[in-house]
């Protein structure tokens, strides 16, 4: 008895369907790039919108006063320094109130939205296991609450401006608004890129707080600039002020002060506090401080992008 056995077939279907023909959102999509994570960004503001007010309304739940908290914050700085700097120390400023609160607006928004950016995936974990949006809305609403409180603590300088009678220097309106943008550009790129480390190492939060206690004794908020540019001329590095402002928040913080306090330079102790630098002194190093950020934040970009496939399970 001869047994016949059929040709195979030329084309077996397979055991298992294909699952990206079955459903196409099942395929393994490819990490965006930062360019089109701007992109995502941009698509979601609303979402980044009402995070941000989420946050505002999460931060004074129960508060009896609120928003108001926003503004004893610096008032408590500028009573706790004026002692100390003005009383107890022999550093004299004039109207040291004014030249502290210019700094201080700076380095607040600075300090807190990268504070606040950098714990924000972990302090969020519910959301981000449970509802997929571009993770660094997050770090982005907290940035965006910082300037919230920056602008309501600005109300604390703007009376201390009227009660002395003292006017910011509107020409150095661009100086002051092109450090604002730094704030923003390099706060944003520290906060992404240590957002998504925090999650893995939860060190990194503790550590950035003595981290930006540090930097604030090195950026000049609470001393006068114009005495360490002294100090510098007395040394080997005489003429060399640039090794200052390789600290970008110095730069950010004198731009400030430059504008609001707007020293009197006719009057001999004003003048020591800042030295007579022109416009285009501010904008070249501001410029610099903002095209520096803008590849920090790219770079911040590709690194959050390549370390948040586990951040569910690290969570």
């Amino acid at each position: 008895m001869s047994i016949s056995i059929d040709p195979p077939p030329e084309h077996h279907e397979p055991l298992v369907p294909d699952r990206v023909k079955v459903s196409p959102a099942l395929e393994v999509s490819k990490r965006p790039n930062p360019f089109q994570r701007v992109a995502h960004l941009w698509q979601y503001r609303e979402l980044i919108g009402n995070l941000t007010r989420k946050e505002l309304k999460v931060k004074y739940k129960n508060s009896i006063l609120g928003f108001a908290w926003s503004l004893l914050n610096p008032l408590m700085y500028l009573v706790v320094f004026s002692l100390v700097f003005n009383i107890i120390s022999d550093v004299h400023v004039p109207y040291y109130g004014i030249f502290f609160l210019s700094g201080l607006l700076a380095w607040n928004f600075f300090s807190a939205g990268l504070g606040s950016g950098t714990s924000s995936i972990v302090q969020n974990a519910q959301l981000v296991t449970k509802v997929w949006f571009p993770r660094e809305a997050l770090v982005l609403a907290s940035v965006f609450t910082a300037l919230v409180h920056f602008f309501l603590q600005s109300i604390v300088l703007l009376a201390a401006l009227l009660v002395f009678r003292r006017m910011p220097d509107p020409t150095y309106i661009p100086v002051f608004l092109l450090a604002l943008v730094v704030i923003m550009l390099l706060g944003t790129a520290l906060a992404v890129g240590l957002s998504a480390v925090n999650v893995y190492l939860r060190d990194t939060q503790h550590l950035l707080e003595v981290v930006l206690l540090a930097w604030f004794w090195l950026s000049a908020i609470a001393y006068p600039y114009g005495s360490i540019v002294t100090h510098l001329n007395n040394t080997r590095y005489a003429g060399k002020e640039w090794i200052l402002n390789l600290n970008p928040m110095i730069t950010v913080v004198i731009a400030f002060q430059r504008t609001l306090y707007n020293p009197d330079y006719s009057n001999k102790e004003e003048a020591a506090v800042l030295p007579n630098h022109p416009m285009s002194w501010y904008l070249t190093y501001l410029s610099i401080d903002a095209v520096v950020a803008i590849v920090l934040l790219f770079g911040a970009l590709a690194l959050f992008s390549r370390l948040e496939d586990n951040f569910a399970e690290a969570i």
